[in-house]
């Protein structure tokens, strides 16, 4: 512990003043303490300049989501934990959007209060400083950055509180990280956790997947089976990509966030589940809203809270801990030495604007590890450019222009044609379907997507437009 730190403790009641101001000084942190609103934001306009300020809710005169907020704007920096006798989820929120760190419920114990000052303190295996946090099998949480951390101290006070959250962010950001981070530091912890991708199940069989279907519902349906809202009942269900949800199951979904109950399909029972949602997506809201691509009704329910994730441009700084991250992880699963991370090669990644984010810098490190090839890695970071002014597939002009830089730069031009030609001939061979394309490519379709835009491949006259499905 850090015998340093000061703590406010504010708090009308005098017993527990003296209970946790005995818990906080057996770690010899240094107490203050104040019984009213009032008087905490006295001793601060007097110089008082605490570390961490733990804060009831419910005081008389000035409560404490009205003396967290002068706090706030008196003392940008300082760390605010609220403390309540209830789980008032209005209030938790309230909190929440007022900069408060934490929230704990009263009568709570050392251990619990212990760690919650850990992570404020930075004292605790929370991701301060770079650590890397374990929220899952080979999935972590990183936070090296002002805004990755706020993101984190916003994730650790929304999973106390039972309340749909809306993960915002592009595509590879880590929004299935900070969604099973929210479900290991809450309450459901030690219960299931289920993803749903919305965009990868066909549009006629995700009613069925969410909330399954009795014998003889549909042709084929033979059994009785029960759907993901089922199976997760008690635990956290990630919705991914909501916004390719349909808009007739986007109504049924909202009566479950409504009601908590739903029927499977071809059945007239009712089932009742407790189920904490969470849902994800890269859309744009406005223009999903206007378009009526996403429904109001539905868009407001889901957002009782907002997480918003930074793009791996914006938080650069993380990069380093990133490379280093990844490497010790492929290099333990692919049972290869670690190579180095020369400063020549992090100048590279440093300039990069990594469009695809934490999932692109994932996948260049698999290639650098396994080529071994630093020079090949920091070239493939260059921005490329075709005689057409894009960065996809190059005609002959293009292809001479990299011969010039050598035979690594001529190999990656011919692997780029091949591979865009491999997509082309999969494309025309399903009818320019791509789920089928991405199928009989063996990758996701997410990736077809991407490569599609990568290597601007359009489709023929005469063709219908490329559709996502049969």
């Amino acid at each position: 512990m850090t015998d340093s730190a000061k703590i406010l403790l504010v708090d009308d009641e005098p017993a527990m003043l003296r209970y946790i101001r005995t818990l906080l000084e057996v770690d010899d942190y240094k107490v203050e303490t104040a019984s009213t609103g009032e008087e905490a934001l006295q001793r601060v306009d007097k110089g008082l300049e605490p570390d961490l300020v733990l804060l009831d809710v419910l005081m008389p005169g000035i409560d404490g989501l009205e003396t967290l907020e002068q706090l706030r704007k008196k003392r940008p920096g300082v760390k605010v934990v609220m403390l309540s006798c209830v789980n008032d989820t209005k209030k938790v929120v309230q909190a929440m959007r007022l900069g408060a760190h934490d929230y704990l419920t009263k009568p709570f114990q050392k251990a619990e209060l212990d760690a919650v000052i850990d992570q404020c303190l930075g004292q605790g295996k929370t991701p301060v400083g770079g650590e890397v946090e374990e929220v899952g099998e080979d999935t972590f949480f990183i936070a090296a950055s002002p805004a990755m951390r706020k993101i984190r101290s916003q994730a650790a006070l929304v999973a106390h509180v039972d309340i749909p959250v809306l993960l915002l962010g592009e595509s590879g950001t880590g929004k299935e990280v900070l969604a099973r981070l929210i479900h290991k530091l809450s309450q459901r912890a030690h219960r299931t956790f289920l993803k749903v991708n919305c965009a990868a199940v066909p549009a006629d069989l995700l009613e069925s997947e969410l909330f399954g279907y009795e014998p003889g519902a549909f042709t084929g349906a033979t059994h009785a089976k029960p759907g993901k809202f089922e199976l997760c009942n008690k635990g956290t269900i990630l919705l991914d990509e909501i916004g390719e949800m349909p808009p007739q199951l986007q109504a049924k979904l909202l009566h479950v966030l409504q009601d908590q109950h739903f029927s499977r399909l071809g059945s007239r029972s009712v089932i009742k589940v407790d189920v904490r949602i969470l849902a994800a997506t890269n859309i744009d809201i406005p223009q999903a809203l206007a378009s009526k691509r996403l429904r109001e009704d539905l868009y407001y329910r889901l957002n009782a809270f907002t997480l918003q994730l930074p793009p791996l441009r914006e938080r650069k700084e993380e990069i380093p801990i990133l490379l280093k991250h990844f490497m010790t992880r492929m290099a333990e699963r692919y049972a290869r030495p670690q190579l180095p991370l020369s400063p020549k090669l992090l100048e590279a990644c440093q300039a990069h604007s990594w469009p695809g984010n934490l999932r692109e810098l994932n996948n260049f490190l698999k290639r650098y590890l396994i080529l071994g090839d630093e020079n090949l890695a920091a070239a493939e970071l260059q921005p490329r450019h075709d005689g057409n002014g894009g960065a996809g597939a190059r005609g002959d002009s293009g292809a001479k222009g990299e011969a010039s830089g050598g035979l690594k730069s001529l190999a990656r031009s011919a692997k780029d044609e091949a591979e865009g030609e491999a997509i082309r001939q999969a494309l025309e061979q399903t009818n320019w379907n791509r789920k089928q394309a991405a199928a009989l490519l063996q990758i996701s379709y997410k990736a077809l997507l991407y490569k599609i835009r990568q290597y601007g491949i359009a489709e023929a006259k005469g063709h219908h437009k490329l559709s996502a499905g049969a």
